[in-house]
């Protein structure tokens, strides 16, 4: 993909660990290092560039093996994980592919699939999840699904309940939990409305109406505003339970709102620190 030159990041970081890492390595859910290779400068752009993300704490997403990564997740669109993915490649220590459970839906667009799936992400299922983490893979779950990314604007930042799927997954394969807080997904594309009627018509868990769709024509209605992006992650949270417990529904649901509620009084408080959207902190 080329980049008109205003849009070229001053500072092109290539990581080359991290494509000779993948290189030739076949995939059956279809994650191609061409792919992020193509597409690094735009999203580069984007995340330095047009909103200028600040990354805490990534030096506590490990170096190798597994982790359930788990956070917010809003926006109608998934920018946030993009972002987090380039955080890791950018600037990680030792730099990683991410793999973000997502949607059927989104993935039946061919070329939103060839995207999403080129940067690794994968069917939101439980069986998947497993497998990836036995295979010593980072697995992003964002346990409020299309619930989180179809929240109206009105409800930003109010965390719905997590789907314990993520510390069903963590318990049955040892890995630890690493929470992630993200400030300013649920404003880059103001969820106003929601035509069910349509989104029953399509198939979609949703169908939104911003400030820009359907207002503009496709491509300029995707454009997302400029909102200044912080990405917080936390220490790692190692479950001392044993296999067995990933059937306990009762553990998995405690453990999975305490998660909920340590995200959300994060939220809470890097809210209360940011000066406005538009600026950051």
């Amino acid at each position: 993909m080329h980049l008109p030159a205003a849009l070229v990041p001053k500072r092109v970081i290539y990581r080359p660990e991290f494509y000779s890492r993948y290189e030739g390595e076949p995939d059956e859910f279809g994650f191609s290092s061409k792919t992020i290779e193509q597409w690094q400068l735009f999203f580069q752009f984007l995340y330095e560039g047009y909103f200028q993300t600040q990354t805490i704490g990534l030096e506590n997403i490990p170096n190798e093996g597994s982790a359930v990564l788990v956070g917010n997740h809003t926006g109608v669109l998934p920018m946030d994980a993009f972002m987090i993915i380039m955080a890791v490649l950018l600037h990680h220590e030792s730099p990683r592919r991410i793999r973000c459970l997502s949607l059927k839906f989104l993935r039946s667009s061919r070329l939103v699939k060839d995207l999403i799936c080129g940067f690794g992400g994968v069917p939101a299922e439980y069986a998947v999840a497993k497998k990836l983490l036995e295979d010593d893979e980072l697995v992003f779950f964002y346990p409020e699904g299309a619930r989180g990314t179809g929240k109206p604007f009105s409800m930003r930042y109010r965390l719905v309940d997590f789907d314990p799927g993520f510390v069903k997954a963590a318990i049955a394969t040892g890995a630890p939990i690493v929470p992630i807080t993200t400030v300013g997904g649920d404003e880059i594309y103001p969820l106003l409305a929601n035509l069910k009627s349509v989104a029953r018509l399509m198939n979609a868990p949703y169908w939104p109406v911003t400030p820009t769709v359907p207002w503009l024509p496709f491509i300029s209605s995707c454009i997302p505003l400029p909102i200044k992006l912080l990405i917080k992650i936390g220490k790692p949270i190692h479950l001392d339970y044993p296999p067995e417990r990933a059937t306990d529904k009762k553990l998995l649901i405690r453990v999975a709102r305490e998660i909920q509620y340590d995200i959300q009084r994060e939220l809470n408080s890097l809210l209360r620190e940011r000066r406005s959207p538009f600026s950051g902190w």
